[in-house]
């Protein structure tokens, strides 16, 4: 059954969070009314036995009666009926004494403990999701600033292409060249002003200027007289700005205020005069001047005096001595408040995109360490929670136990109200009512969303997880990244250390700590080749869970969620009105949308599991699990919603992946070996949003726009009345096939650019009747009977293929006997380097 941990995930993180506490603290309200009715049923039967305890005094305060009457059996009669009434006033005074020792006084306890532990995860982690939101909304900043700095980098860099051009250049004197049309780009943003931080609070521009002004309206500013160096003006003491820190800043010990101090000084509103050093402290004797950054951001006239020259030496008016004076002049004069003497505004522009990016990408590093210990800390709260959960519907049902125990032990008489109450309590399923709360109110699985640094040149050379896969493919110069393969490679050779296939199975299913997982996530997670000193450090577990983590980081699901919607189809369409074949046929065209990265990658991982459930002899309950664990990581639809949360369309394509993997991937390579050798070029590629080269593109369409201008030659034209071939390929003259590609017959020979050339596993094999057969594994591996006996978790090694089952050039008449066998052809979507 799934629990909390998987079942209240949404992308911000809190909407799930939100349902779920909602759930609790209906939970918390449910518990008070139960509370609400045992105190009261108590309250009840104590007022009850009260009236039933006062009927017999209000009897005998009747003077006379049976009284006088001492042997009448009717007197004998009203005794009996008035001790009965006693007894009943008894036993239910006594039902609301054990209502309130079994029921009222220890489950109104652990509510309050119960609520209070709702309350206390509730708020630790809506603090901790406003962390993570206000990291997220600095790096959206950092991130504009930065792209702001490129951006006038290069407009710098191109004014000073134009402004200094050789005159002798061909593009000076040239008098074709002149109306060249011009790109005018966009005003760069204007950057905004970053926040300060001062003591534990970061305050925005307009906040310092408030701040700034109520403390120069609010604390003492004078003169301090320093020998030698002269008066300075605008001073106050370290004690005063202390005291104002402590009553209007929220100071709570001095030492914070000193703090707060500190980094007012660090920030250039103060400096020390008379002392060496930047210290602030609370002391009277500790002056601190007042920066002219501080009146001109307030808004507030500086105080100034006036510089004057001392006549004499013994004048009682003047400072001791003339170098006073001196010092009074050269108080202002700081020469080294630049840190980058004689720096041209190109090199400022570049240092400045430079810092930029590093605090953008220390932005995102911090903001990637909040959003683990987010997760973290989600995954440790849910299953807190959902024990929580589960220990209050069993303290109700022991509650209501209890509570009818309090009844029966005293009054049989209410037997039947008894026996009612302990069928409620028969009907009282904790685990079915924890399933219900999981079925109707679960808002997504654990899907991550990775916050990657955008690099403005489209790099990706840093980071690993949360990269597109073709991207990250392509800067590994792979088919498939490397830390899938790498992964992959370790597992294989760590199976044969598992005890017992039972373990090595149980790698996949094993529930693991996302802390252990991010730990080793942080140390991969560089974009670059993964040592295998560092895989060594952990247990095979976590290795396996940190694949899975990356396929759940991918902005994108591998089979892609473009596709959902076909693949939904298939399996709603095909299940009843069509045959098995059907389905495979079309699942292959279906995958054949994907781009190439993403068929290299589902093929090694599919025959990794394949190879794995067929060398442990794995049972049909391993293989549902493994799907069904499977199924996010591989499938996932675009928007996550309550209806495709119940649907179980990715756990039949991996189930059918399984079972027919060769058959799957051999016509994909087949079909794109065709594709690809017919039309002469690659897969499409998407849009690139990469900007490197922005100037050599316009550089190059400002020549195509000039060259247009050029008269055309007076020559004839050699294609007058010729019908060349198309230069399409045949996928653009007759877009829609009629027959599926085994059915293709007398095609020459081809290979793809990722083809292993001799290869016989992949290629198709007619049989007498014309039908063609699939043979061997995707990556051309030998997977029979035979090899898999022989190589039982042992490294794979490529093994030739023997003479017997090479087939020669021929071809089959119609009777059956060889003529001419087809060459081999095929794509071969190993992890090989890429050639663009």
């Amino acid at each position: 059954m799934a629990g909390f941990a998987n079942c209240f995930w949404s992308s911000d993180y809190a909407g799930g969070l939100g349902v779920l506490f909602g759930k609790l603290q209906q939970g918390v309200q449910e518990n008070q009314q139960v509370l609400t009715i045992a105190r009261m049923r108590a309250e009840a039967e104590d007022l009850y036995g009260q009236s039933l305890g006062g009927i017999a005094p209000a009897a005998d305060r009747i003077s006379g009666g049976f009284a006088r009457d001492e042997g009448a059996s009717v007197r004998k009669a009203y005794e009996g009926v008035r001790g009965e009434m006693e007894e009943a006033s008894k036993n239910h005074r006594k039902i609301a004494s054990n209502i309130r020792e079994l029921v009222v006084n220890p489950f109104s306890r652990w509510c309050e403990a119960h609520a209070l532990r709702v309350q206390n995860s509730q708020d630790d982690l809506q603090a901790r999701i406003k962390l993570h939101d206000k990291q997220a909304d600095a790096v959206r900043k950092y991130r504009s600033q930065y792209y702001n700095k490129c951006r006038l980098v290069e407009d710098i860099e191109e004014e000073d292409k134009l402004a200094f051009q050789d005159p002798q250049s061909e593009a000076a004197q040239s008098p074709k060249i002149k109306n060249i049309p011009t790109v005018k780009l966009s005003e760069p943003d204007e950057i905004e002003e970053e926040p300060i931080d001062i003591g534990d609070e970061t305050y925005q521009p307009d906040q310092v200027k408030r701040i700034l002004t109520h403390m120069l309206e609010n604390i003492k500013i004078g003169e301090a007289r320093v020998p030698i160096l002269g008066t300075y003006q605008n001073v106050s003491t370290g004690a005063d700005i202390t005291d104002y820190i402590q009553k209007h800043m929220n100071a709570s010990s001095v030492s914070y205020a000193e703090r707060i101090g500190q980094d007012m000084v660090n920030n250039g509103f103060l400096r020390l005069v008379g002392n060496v050093g930047s210290t602030f402290a609370n002391s009277t004797r500790m002056n601190y001047q007042w920066r002219p950054k501080v009146f001109q951001i307030t808004g507030i006239p500086e105080k100034k005096k006036p510089l004057e020259r001392v006549s004499s030496i013994m004048s009682s008016d003047s400072v001791d001595s003339p170098v006073g004076a001196v010092g009074e002049y050269l108080a202002g004069w700081n020469p080294l408040n630049n840190p980058y003497p004689n720096e041209t505004p190109a090199e400022k522009l570049r240092r400045e995109a430079r810092e930029a990016d590093e605090r953008y990408k220390a932005s995102v590093r911090k903001l990637d360490s909040l959003r683990c210990n987010l997760e973290e800390a989600m995954v440790d709260h849910l299953k807190f929670m959902e024990r929580c959960e589960l220990d209050r519907l069993k303290a109700i049902k022991s509650v209501i136990l209890d509570f009818s125990g309090a009844i029966s032990n005293v009054i049989p008489s209410l037997q039947s109200t008894v026996d009612n109450m302990m069928l409620f309590q028969e009907t009282v399923q904790p685990l079915g009512d924890l399933r219900y709360l999981l079925e109707n109110y679960r808002t997504g699985q654990f899907v991550p969303k990775v916050q990657t640094y955008e690099n403005y040149y489209n790099q990706v050379d840093e980071q690993t997880f949360g990269v597109d896969l073709e991207a990250r493919a392509r800067s590994d110069r792979k088919r498939v990244p490397i830390i899938v393969t790498t992964v992959l490679t370790f597992l294989d050779n760590h199976y044969p250390d598992l005890e017992g296939d039972e373990a090595r199975r149980g790698i996949w299913l094993v529930d693991v700590p996302l802390a252990a997982t991010h730990h080793l996530r942080a140390a991969i997670n560089t974009g670059k080749s993964i040592p295998h000193e560092i895989l060594e450090k952990y247990e095979v577990p976590v290795v396996a869970s940190v694949l899975k983590l990356y396929l759940l980081e991918l902005p994108d699901s591998l089979v892609s969620s473009h596709v959902y919607e076909i693949v939904k189809t298939i399996y709603s369409t095909t299940a009843t009105d069509a045959s098995e074949d059907t389905r495979i046929s079309v699942i292959q065209s279906t995958l054949g949308q994907l781009r190439l990265a993403n068929i290299a990658t589902l093929d090694a991982i599919t025959t990794h599991f394949t190879r794995l459930i067929e060398l442990t002899s794995a049972d049909e309950p391993f293989i549902s699990a493994l799907a069904q664990t499977l199924a996010p990581c591989i499938l996932r639809p675009r928007q996550e919603s309550s209806l495709t949360m119940n649907e179980r369309y990715a756990y039949r394509l991996i189930r059918d992946l399984f079972a027919h993997k060769d058959a799957i991937f051999g016509e994909l390579k087949r079909a794109s070996s065709l594709t690809h050798s017919a039309s002469g070029a690659g897969r499409p590629r998407a849009i690139s949003t990469d900007e490197s080269n922005r100037r050599a593109h316009m550089e190059e369409r400002n020549r195509a726009i000039a060259s247009r201008s050029r008269a055309s030659s007076p020559a004839p034209s050699p294609r007058t009345h010729r019908r060349d071939r198309s230069s399409g390929g045949p996928e653009t003259r007759f877009p829609i096939s009629t027959t599926s590609p085994t059915e293709r017959r007398g095609q020459g020979p081809t290979r793809h650019s990722l083809e292993v050339p001799g290869s016989a596993d992949a290629s198709p094999v007619v049989d007498g009747h014309g039908t063609p057969k699939i043979g061997g594994g995707v990556n051309g591996s030998a997977d029979d009977a035979a090899g898999v006996a022989a190589q039982r978790f042992m490294p794979s090694v490529p093994r030739k293929h023997a003479a017997s089952l090479s087939r020669g050039p021929g071809k089959r008449d119609s009777s059956g006997s060889l003529q001419e066998e087809a060459r081999p052809m095929g794509v071969e979507l190993t992890d090989r380097p890429m050639d663009d």
